[in-house]
């Protein structure tokens, strides 16, 4: 995808501008603020719910064997925490109706 598809900070920020008013600054520092907190919440293992978006969690994954797929060598992935997403079904329902009118 190219960066015209991809929603950025600087474009959060500016919706935020446009739909609340706030100045361009603290527009860029709201964003900020939430992204930081929810940065925060993760890193102390806590559990992110969104209200009709969805939910953010960390998950560990114990050490696994993976393959590289150009070599077909096998390795050893580490353990790691990894963060999980799981979508609202209201946000599920959304991208249903957008993917149905794609299809027509």
């Amino acid at each position: 995808m190219n960066d015209k598809n991809t929603l950025t900070r600087l474009k959060l920020s500016k919706a935020v501008y446009r739909e609340i008013g706030l100045s361009h600054r603290e527009s860029s520092e709201l964003v900020e603020v939430v992204l930081e907190e929810i940065i925060q919440a993760l890193l102390r293992k806590e559990n992110v719910k969104l209200s009709s978006f969805g939910s953010f969690s960390l998950r560990y994954r114990h050490e696994s064997l993976g393959r590289n797929p150009q070599t077909g060598k096998e390795t050893t992935i580490p353990p790691r925490y990894v963060i999980s997403f799981k979508p609202s079904h209201i946000l599920k329902s959304h991208v249903d109706i957008y993917a149905d009118e794609d299809k027509a």
